[in-house]
């Protein structure tokens, strides 16, 4: 098999995820399209450990399973703080959350 037909999809995955990041409001479609951006990851390492055939170690497949664990650490962690502002303001627009704080500027608590 070709090194170029995964490396295609992999970067498409990546443009998608990109663009979902940047264009999307929606906090969990943000998540989703970081999720997209890192199997675009797992999958340019597993077949850059095919193509370089890595018979001793499989590093490739090794990183792509630390990428997965580390991605479901931060889906956990994102989606927990998504349904603590949504409890909290009833809305995951990201553009209606731009302070840190749920009082008005200028009033003190």
């Amino acid at each position: 098999m070709h090194l170029v037909y995964p490396l295609v999809v992999a970067s498409l995955l990546f443009g998608i995820g990109s663009y979902g990041v940047l264009a999307r409001r929606n906090a969990v479609l943000v998540l989703m399209s970081v999720e997209l951006m890192l199997n675009a990851v797992n999958l340019n390492l597993v077949a850059f450990d095919a193509w370089w055939r890595d018979t001793a170690l499989h590093s490739g497949q090794v990183f792509a399973l630390f990428v997965i664990v580390i991605a479901a650490a931060e889906l956990g962690v994102g989606l927990a703080i998504v349904l603590a502002v949504y409890r909290h303001r009833a809305t995951v627009d990201l553009d209606l959350l731009t302070q840190l704080s749920d009082h008005e500027p200028g009033v003190r608590s």
